[in-house]
């Protein structure tokens, strides 16, 4: 049975694995490394039969790719919106640290080509979700990279979420059929959050995973005093691509909709 959470490190080379193809999280059926890149250090990334998105987590890089070039930056996750180079299998990307960054890489099979985009900051706006519901205490912002209606022919979707303080996040508890992983950080080196996987419940902290089975249900929660960040990252299934408007809510608490708190 794969494992559903998980607390990687990164190794001396800078690198973090989380999700691989065979490891304890294949059931993800994506490839999620986070990378440490030191001034001036590059990476290479050319996978054949596999789509790939480079996404910025912090820190200052240029982009290289089919003969362009593009240098951007982003204080932290929790101020400055993403760049993301995403691609189809086949394509070089060249990633060189103008100053210490963090990037994520996310990976999956795909023998369908696409454009190659940059995804920038303006792309993805951040937008508050679930406002004055549930007496307030689920409100976060979240902003969506890429999905089915902006790249039919990627088999990922990938995006953001910011949890204000103390609050909930994908309240009401929802399932859907395809798997889902979530990179969780915190503004502070000390906070934690809770993370459900169906009937089980993990301390998130910073740089921990969870990686949910299609199906299981997954609410997120975080500490008083500490704002949480989740990149969230789905992979579509053969015939069934996860939509925008694919939330199944937990019937048992769909009253809270009409609800008074």
């Amino acid at each position: 049975m794969s494992k559903v959470f998980g607390y990687p490190v990164f190794d001396g080379t800078g690198e973090m694995i989380l999700t691989t193809y065979d490891n304890d999280y294949k059931e993800m059926r994506m490839d999620i490394r986070v990378y440490r890149l030191k001034q001036g250090e590059t990476r290479n990334f050319d996978r054949e039969g596999e789509e790939t998105a480079v996404l910025l987590l912090s820190g200052k890089i240029t982009y290289e790719w089919e003969g362009n070039r593009e240098t951007v930056s982003r204080k932290d996750v929790f101020t400055e919106g993403p760049w993301c180079l995403h691609v189809c299998g086949g394509k070089k990307v060249k990633v060189t640290a103008e100053e210490a960054a963090e990037i994520l890489v996310q990976c999956t099979q795909n023998e369908r080509l696409f454009a190659s985009r940059l995804h920038a900051p303006e792309d993805a706006p951040w937008g508050y979700s679930s406002v004055g519901k549930f007496g307030n205490v689920a409100k976060r912002r979240v902003n969506t990279i890429f999905d089915h209606d902006i790249c039919p022919e990627s088999n990922m979707v990938l995006g953001e979420v910011l949890n204000d303080r103390g609050n909930w996040s994908g309240y009401l508890p929802h399932r859907h059929p395809q798997p889902e992983t979530y990179l969780f950080k915190f503004d502070r080196p000390e906070g934690f959050g809770a993370s459900f996987v169906g009937d089980q419940v993990f301390k998130s902290v910073n740089n921990s995973f969870s990686a949910i089975p299609g199906g299981e249900l997954h609410p997120q929660a975080v500490a008083p005093g500490f704002q949480m960040y989740t990149c969230w990252m789905i992979r579509h299934l053969e015939g069934n691509p996860w939509l925008q408007t694919d939330r199944c809510e937990d019937e048992r608490y769909v009253w809270m909709h009409d609800a008074e708190f």
